[in-house]
Formats: structure tokens, sequence, C-alpha cells
């Protein structure tokens, strides 16, 4: 035990940490389902979706503050890597994949076309986020000042971003309301049982197979540490997480996600998490950073 402790540094509590939060928010989507059949009626227990989506926001925040602790503060790397590794595949990429399937999948009351996708584009959301962090750590050595694709906690922050907009959309006043629209089963003879869903939820499976897309492709994507990138990126974290704590802080005291609807309490961090999807949209079509030449830095 105590070879253990010695190869650990700050750096790598923190990770595990990270770890820690990503596994909260496993345990939370679990207690959030009742009936995945209806999760925009009394199915899903709407609060809980929200603090699976709080201990995500948190793991990416100590993702992001353990890489600066780790290089100051360690005189050598032996288990962070690896910690890194694990720690985001289980915060950035099953959790979030898990997710999407419990707020949108709609077990036994959609078309089993549409809940095979949407479970066959979580797997995608995980294997390429493998890939990607299996790539980061082959490239961590060589300094480059942008990352290739898209890194797996800007793809948590853009799936949540996503999901949360869609299921309060509704809230907005804008765009299609509640409604049995389609991929519906017919039960016997003449009954139906389909439970009321948002119009915008199928947009939620282009969005995730082309955001697993975006971890593997070669497009050049800045580390946001500086000047413009910088700000927005800590705007659009500040409007998740004010999003996120205000649903939290609605749905306290309710769990039916149709009754919030109906009231249009939640309308604003419905347009804070549309304001997150356009960040995240800016940031991966803006112009690409500048090809790295190890020579220019020399001279």
């Amino acid at each position: 035990m105590r070879s253990t402790f010695r190869l650990t540094g700050i750096a790598d509590y923190i990770t595990l940490a990270n770890a820690m939060f990503g596994t909260a928010s496993i345990l939370f989507l679990i207690l959030a389902v009742e009936d995945m059949s209806k999760p925009f009626s009394s199915g899903v227990k709407s609060k809980y979706i929200w603090a699976s989506m709080l201990c995500i926001f948190l793991s990416a925040l100590g993702d992001i503050i353990d890489g600066p602790i780790a290089r100051r503060y360690s005189k050598q790397k032996l288990l962070g890597g690896s910690l890194d590794i694990m720690s985001d595949c289980l915060s950035f990429c099953v959790a979030p994949a898990l997710m999407m399937f419990i707020m949108f999948g709609r077990w036994q009351e959609a078309s089993p076309i549409w809940t095979i996708s949407l479970a066959l584009a979580g797997f995608w959301i995980i294997g390429t986020g493998m890939l990607r962090l299996a790539r980061f750590q082959y490239e961590e050595g060589s300094n480059l000042p942008y990352f290739h694709g898209l890194s797996s906690p800007g793809n948590a922050i853009l799936l949540m971003s996503a999901a949360g907009f869609i299921w309060l959309q509704p809230n907005l006043g804008y765009g299609p309301a509640l409604d049995n629209i389609t991929l519906c089963v017919e039960g016997i003879g003449d009954k139906t049982d389909c439970a009321a869903t948002p119009g915008l939820d199928i947009i939620i499976l282009p969005i995730m197979f082309i955001s697993g897309a975006m971890m593997i492709t070669d497009r050049r994507l800045s580390k946001l540490k500086h000047g413009l990138d910088l700000k927005l990126s800590v705007l659009q974290m500040a409007c998740l997480l004010t999003a996120i704590l205000y649903a939290m802080i609605r749905t306290g005291v309710s769990d039916n996600q149709l009754d919030l609807a109906e009231s249009n309490q939640l309308a604003p961090p419905g347009w804070l998490f549309l304001a997150s999807c356009l960040f995240a949209v800016y940031y991966l079509t803006k112009p690409q950073p500048p090809v790295f030449n190890p020579n220019d830095e020399e001279e």
C-alpha cells in the first residue's frame, strides 16, 4: 500500500476525485429511472438528471486543473497518465452516453429502430472517446499548441448542453410543444401508449454521431488557454453551470417534467443550455490554428 501512495501526487488525487464524480453521475442516472418508456412524464426523475450533469461538470473542472497542478508540483509522472485516461473514460464517455440513452431512449415506447440507434450512438461515443484519449496520451509529449479533434471533456459539455436544451425546449415558447409525434409503437387493437416527447429529441442522434466523429478527426482545435477563446470558454462554463443549478433548484420539489413544461418555470436554463450549445458550435467551426512547426519555435 505504501509503495502505491509513493507513486501518487496531488494531481493524481484530483484525478481520482474526477473519477468519483463520474461514478456519482452514473449512480444519479440509475436513481433517475423509474419507467424509461415515459421519460417526459413520470418515468424519469429530472432532478437526478441535473445532479448527474453537475457531477460531470465538476469532473470537467477537475480535469482542467489537474494538468497544471501535475506540471507544477509533481516531480515525475508515474500513475497520472493512466489514471487520467481511466477517469476521463468514465466521466466523459460512459456517463454522457448513458445519460443520452436514459433521457431519450424511450425504452419499449419508441420504435425499436430509434432505441437501438440511440444505443449504437452511445457505443459510438464510448468507442471514439477511448480512441481520443489514447491518441491524446500518445501526443502528450509533442507540446502541440492545439488539440487534434474535440477533447473528451469538450464532448461531454457539448452533449449535456444539447440534451439540456432539447429536454427544456418546450418551456421556451418556441418550436415544437410536447407532442406524441413519431417513433411510438401501437399496442393491441387501436390502443397506443405513447408518452409526451419534445419534437426536437430526434436531433440528439446526429449530434451524438457528429460529436463522436469530432473526437477522432484531425481538425486542429484551440486549447482555450488565452485570448478570446479562453473568455468564451469561461462564459460557456458559466452558462452551463448556471443552467444546471437553476434546473436543480426548480425541480427539487417535483419529479414530473411534464408539469414543469406546462408552468414554463425552466425557460431560463433552457436558453442558457442553448447558449452553451452555440459556444460549442463556434469552437468547432472557427478557423483552425496554424500547423505547429517545432523548427519555427527553435528559431
